[in-house]
């Protein structure tokens, strides 16, 4: 039952769409750069969009992997490490996304909070490498 309830609550559709969305707003990113009758409006909502879609992907990507570790304690032991590298592919995804976020020039308290889940994630990752103080 609990493998159910964290099959559903992963939405595989959501991170594969996120990587579109995130090609996409690129895309329109560069067109910033060289369309000069740009209305400055218009360039803002591109610029909103483009550090948008990478900072849904941390936070999409935090949730997920805390839905993972709380599953581990009740995982089949034949299987825990399939879901422990879940954790880390997540993981993996969610300092790109940081990545790109950053090379779109968030806020302070923004770099902030991403930063927090990043922290988070790592902590995790931590435990299950057994690698804690």
């Amino acid at each position: 039952e609990k493998a159910d309830m964290l099959i559903n609550a992963i939405d595989l559709d959501k991170l594969l769409t996120a990587a579109d969305d995130d090609a996409s707003a690129y895309a329109d990113l560069q067109r910033t750069w060289k369309d000069n009758e740009m209305s400055s409006e218009e360039k803002a909502q591109i610029e909103k969009r483009a550090l948008s879609v990478p900072t849904q992907l941390v936070q999409q990507c935090h949730s997920y992997i805390m839905e993972v570790k709380a599953f581990l304690p009740s995982c089949n032991p034949n299987i825990t490490s399939d879901a422990k590298v879940g954790i880390h592919h997540l993981a993996g995804a969610a300092r790109s996304a940081y990545q790109t976020a950053m090379a779109n020039s968030p806020q302070q308290d923004e770099k902030d909070r991403l930063k927090g889940l990043l922290g988070e994630i790592r902590d995790v990752e931590d435990e299950i490498l057994e690698l804690g103080d």
